[in-house]
């Protein structure tokens, strides 16, 4: 008599066999995993202030400690709210100028973004302290401060001279050439500008015409909007036309026609420049002059011309103006030394720079020519000399590294337009450059190294 194998619960049976060779593998029940899964709609209440959020050495503490020690009566002087009046306090300017140090180190260029991360990053709720911020507000301290941001940066670099970090030793200077907030296709000729002005100013007649046939009607917002509009419009188109004066007269020099000169009717003061990919684009001519010794940036200049030629003198003067000294070696790559623009600066400093290649390679290009200045022969025979060559070495390693840092903090393409608007953007990264190299050679200027936090590695 045989006897069916016993059954299981889920349908598995013993084998037939449960000795012999062979023998079937034994089938068991699967168990359920068992995991957590997120509950997203619990409540949580969490004790926290805004003080813990942002560690000892934190980069956020070292730009606060910079500021809150820094004289900003420039900053305070166009805020009409007063003690005792009326209206609605203002935002202190201490956190304006801390966020948008903070914002530029952090490669954060535009005023909407930093609005944003107030509300949501650490970092930046901990340097507004519960003060709500907003895009307009940050977007004017950047557009209307900037002669303010250059009396800063002559206080940083004074109180840098004063510890002992900047010695005016040997400074470099270069530029970058940085995209404009203007595309290709805005830039026309004398002649369509005066259409496009025209047809501005048409529109805004016609506008002026409607809103005053109904001044209180339903769409009375709408035609204010379109008439402000209009009018930046035919502002821009009109400071387009003011520079084409200066556009021909350097086609003419180029040996080009100057009716070919053209201008942007978004960004007036936007050039076409050369960049380093070879390509033409729109573009700022930013200028820095550093120290060798330090790397601090004590020079900052932004121009509409597409080469550093003319740029050595201007760059010399402000440092003697701002510093009230000049460094005693001055370096520069191929492009600025004009023979003018030495002579111009013999008495300040002591200029390196690269002797260009003469056409004949047998001609030796360091022995001084019957039409050179005493400058211009002392230069030359300067160059040939092996501690010129040495000493000239120290160009690429300061320069180019402040530019690169700019770079990887965001300055490749400019948010913002016209010229004195670009300025206060090339003053914020030079001030960011400054407080970190003080954070690093000079703690006690940002609060560190009293025993509240220590500096961390990455502050250089």
């Amino acid at each position: 008599m045989t006897t069916s194998p016993p059954m299981f619960p889920d349908g598995a049976t013993l084998p037939a066999n449960p000795s012999g060779e062979g023998r079937a593998k034994t089938v068991l029940p699967k168990a359920s995993a068992r995991v957590l899964m997120p509950n997203r709609n619990q409540l949580e209440l969490r004790a926290s202030d805004l003080e813990s959020l942002v560690p000892p050495g934190h980069r956020a503490r070292i730009v606060w400690g910079y500021v809150e020690r820094q004289d900003l009566s420039g900053l305070y002087a166009g805020i009409k709210a007063v003690e005792g009046g009326v209206g609605r306090a203002a935002i202190a300017p201490e956190i304006l100028y801390a966020l948008w140090l903070y914002a530029t180190l952090e490669g954060v260029g535009h005023a909407r973004g930093i609005a944003r991360l107030t509300q949501t990053h650490d970092a930046y709720r901990w340097i507004c302290g519960g003060v709500q911020v907003n895009y307009p507000t940050l977007a004017d301290f950047r557009s209307q401060e900037g002669d303010a941001l250059d009396e800063l940066l002559t206080d940083n670099v004074a109180s840098l001279v004063a510890a002992g970090v900047v010695k005016f030793k040997t400074a470099a200077q270069d530029g970058m050439r940085v995209r404009a907030s203007a595309g290709a296709a805005s830039f026309r000729r004398e002649e369509r500008l005066k259409a496009c002005l025209e047809a501005a100013r048409q529109q805004v007649a016609t506008l002026k015409a409607q809103q005053a046939d109904d001044p209180a009607g339903e769409s009375a917002r709408k035609q204010a909007a379109q008439r402000r509009a209009v009018s930046e419009r035919e502002a821009r188109i009109e400071a387009a036309l003011a520079r084409q004066p200066e556009r021909a007269a350097i086609k003419k020099k180029q040996g080009k026609k100057p009716e070919e000169a053209r201008s942007s009717t978004t960004d007036a003061d936007a050039t076409i420049m050369k960049m380093g990919d070879g390509g033409f684009r729109p573009a700022y001519n930013l200028q820095f002059a550093t120290d060798a010794e330090s790397q601090v940036v004590f020079g900052v200049e932004v121009v509409t011309a597409g080469t550093d030629q003319g740029q050595l003198s201007p760059m010399v003067e402000q440092v003697s103006e701002r510093c009230g000294q000049t460094p005693e070696n001055w370096l520069v790559d191929g492009g600025y030394p004009g023979h003018g623009q030495i002579d111009a600066v013999a008495e300040s400093t002591t200029v390196y720079a690269p002797v260009p290649k003469a056409k004949d390679p047998k001609t030796d290009v360091h022995q001084p020519k019957a039409k050179d200045s005493p400058a211009v022969a002392q230069w030359r025979e300067r160059m040939k000399s092996d501690e010129a060559k040495a000493l000239y070495k120290d160009r690429a390693a300061t320069a180019e590294c402040v530019n690169a840092l700019a770079r990887n903090r965001g300055l490749n393409r400019l948010l913002v337009r016209g010229l004195k608007r670009v300025k206060g953007v090339a003053l914020l990264f030079a001030l960011a450059h400054n407080v970190m190299r003080a954070a690093t050679l000079a703690p006690e200027l940002v609060g560190l190294g009293t025993g509240t936090s220590a500096v961390p590695q990455t502050a250089g």
